[in-house]
């Protein structure tokens, strides 16, 4: 027996009033993470100064961090379930915090890496969230909700990626750590504090699946290793061959062992569905297409004085990264207004073809200053309102009663995914299109080109995402206050 959370039908008055602490709480909780991936972009030239390293291994260090966010997603969403939501949001604020701390004393490459793994893991505090607020609202008070925890997912409004550009330029990169660890430590109190003990949706006793995990984790890593080291090591050397076909024979066993694992990480029932699988892969393109070009790219070319734009990083941070954080706080609020009203699917397809056009544009013209700011501009519309929202409700509200947090925390591992993906690939086509004196133009062009493809791939995906049935629309149109049942597996 378990209990879980359904809902009566009455009115839909959203239920957020009174619940402005814990929104509070869960919007520095998740900012903790989020300003490690915001913040930091625009300083990965100091990174790359000050530890003494190379392009190759900064954008390792990254593709680590976000292929341990789906890791740590898809693992703590489901302990989530069995363990109870707000237990796992402490732990990772507390892993954060280790993280954070690795990283602020980091004497090399090796250390901050290893620091960056860590605090991969706590993005788990996101589906966290969702899977928490989902349990506690009506669907109106949700989509807001919703919404503002998005927006985070851009940063603060654009003001981190410029103190992050401004921290690079003056005291360094572990200035950036600082102040995630002060935001971590005030998310964890207000955790404790104001999030209330939501109840388990499945049994505590239930066995989990460490084998599968380890498979799911082994194999990722081989793969997005092999892919954004390839070009460094040699694309037919051992090592290289190596990490690629022991990451893919891990994940075919990882896909077997779920066949008869009693609890299993990925329900393949659920993944098997139309529902579900294509609501990932057009996460894993949407995410890898903008956000390897986002985070990596376009921060590497803006500050290369030899064949970019030759930028500070806090000019590059000013006028790239902050109008699509900035535009996102604003537009991720009104699209959790608008997804319960239009169809949360209707949201992600409209995102993705507006993605993949805007994408055209920076793609084309990247030498071009002003139209490169323009085209980031829209994405905090089109990238961070439509699809960041969208992806995330209609992950949460079309999953099974009974494994509410299946399909959320396999979304959530998607954007880990996506992230690290991208980021692979780009550091890869960077990497390669280098010569004796650096990075060449083609190697910044070929990764906008790779960004594009995938973008490309996700607007397909988003079209196969199964339309919602009447009824459940019927009955989430007409949902108002949470109310405990009972149900027996």
């Amino acid at each position: 027996m378990s209990i879980t959370l359904g809902r009566t039908r009455s009115g839909a008055e959203s239920d957020l009033a009174g619940r402005g602490p814990m929104l509070l709480a869960m919007v520095l909780a998740v900012l903790g993470y989020q300003i490690n991936a915001t913040m930091l972009s625009p300083a990965l030239p100091d990174v790359i100064e000050r530890l003494g390293t190379t392009t190759a291994a900064a954008g390792l260090s990254q593709t680590l961090f976000f292929l341990m966010a789906a890791i740590g997603q898809v693992t703590l969403a489901r302990l989530s379930d069995q363990r109870g939501r707000k237990p796992m949001m402490i732990l990772c604020a507390i892993v954060l915090i280790f993280g954070n701390l690795l990283c602020v004393f980091a004497p090399n490459i090796e250390i901050f890496i290893a620091g960056r793994v860590l605090q991969g893991i706590s993005a788990a505090m996101f589906t966290l969230a969702f899977l928490t607020l989902n349990q506690l609202l009506t669907p109106a008070g949700f989509g807001k909700a919703a919404g503002i925890i998005t927006a985070v997912n851009g940063g603060l409004a654009g003001v981190d990626a410029i103190a992050g550009g401004q921290i690079a330029d003056t005291i360094g990169f572990r200035g950036i750590f600082v102040c995630s660890t002060l935001i971590a430590v005030a998310g964890l109190i207000g955790v404790r504090r104001y999030v209330p003990d939501v109840p388990p949706t499945t049994t505590a006793d239930a066995r989990f699946d460490s084998r599968g995990i380890s498979a799911l984790a082994l194999g990722l890593t081989g793969i997005l290793v092999g892919l954004a080291q390839g070009a460094a090591w040699g694309w037919t050397s051992a090592l290289t061959l190596g990490f690629l076909l022991g990451g893919l024979a891990s994940l075919i066993f990882f896909v077997v062992s779920q066949k008869s694992a009693p609890n299993p990480v990925i329900d393949l029932d659920v993944l098997a569905s139309r529902r579900a699988w294509p609501l990932l892969l057009t996460t894993v393109c949407t995410l890898g297409g903008a956000f390897g070009a986002i985070a990596l790219t376009i921060p590497l070319f803006s500050q290369d004085a030899r064949v970019g734009l030759g930028l500070s990083a806090v000019t590059a941070a000013i006028l790239f990264l902050t109008p699509i954080q900035l535009i996102g706080v604003v537009s991720a609020p009104l699209t959790g207004r608008l997804g319960p009203k239009v169809g949360w699917r209707t949201v992600v397809v409209t995102g993705a073809v507006a993605n993949f056009v805007i994408f055209v544009f920076a793609t084309l013209f990247l030498h071009s200053e002003w139209i490169l700011v323009a085209a980031l501009a829209a994405l905090g519309v089109t990238y961070g309102g439509f699809m960041l929202t969208g992806l995330n409700g209609l992950a949460v509200t079309t999953a099974p009663k009974d494994k509410p947090g299946s399909l959320s925390g396999l979304n959530g591992a998607c954007f880990g995914i996506g992230a690290s993906l991208g980021i692979a690939l780009a550091s890869a086509m960077i990497t390669a299109g280098s010569d004796a004196q650096g990075v060449t133009e083609a190697g910044y062009q070929n990764a906008m080109y790779t960004a594009l493809a995938l973008l490309a791939v996700g607007v397909v995906t988003a079209l196969l995402i199964q339309r919602p049935d009447p009824a459940d629309a019927a009955d989430a149109a007409g949902d108002d206050e949470p109310q405990l049942v009972v149900t027996h597996h």
